[in-house]
């Protein structure tokens, strides 16, 4: 027997082995996004608070930012009456688009609407924009 041949029971531990080792790599790839999807976001940042001038809010308009870690808008619709909603919709996550001859919020995605203090006003989404509390302190609005 020439010893540079390998017996089949060495070729399949092999074969095994190696098998073992690529499903392992394939499985901890697709397993880990699916981990941090499901797994809860640290609350840390739970009690952070976001300080925005009142002047970056036009009456009528929006002001877009990012509140712990999500898109979050900032309205004034009418002068010092403002109301902080998350700009992710509730349907499939899209980002929000404020269209202010309407007053309205609409989802590129698939179409749905919301008014002015969040509620669904058509569409798919199944809940209205999550609302955060907004103070003026000073020339600041501070949200949160």
């Amino acid at each position: 027997m020439d010893q540079s041949e390998l017996s089949p029971a060495r070729r399949r531990t092999f074969l095994t082995v190696m098998l073992a080792g690529i499903g392992a790599a394939v499985g901890a790839m697709f397993g880990w996004p699916v981990l941090r999807y499901l797994s809860p976001r640290s609350g840390a940042d739970a009690d952070a608070r976001v300080r925005v001038p009142r002047d970056k809010v036009p009456v009528g308009g929006a002001h877009f930012f990012e509140f712990r870690g999500r898109p979050t808008v900032l309205l004034q619709m009418r002068p010092g009456e403002f109301t902080a909603l998350t700009a992710v919709c509730t349907h499939l996550g899209c980002i929000v688009k404020w269209q202010q001859n309407k007053g309205e919020f609409l989802c590129p995605c698939h179409g749905g609407r919301f008014s002015a203090t969040g509620e669904v006003l058509g569409g798919p989404p199944p809940a209205p924009l999550q609302n955060f509390p907004v103070v003026l302190d000073g020339d600041q609005l501070v949200i949160g």
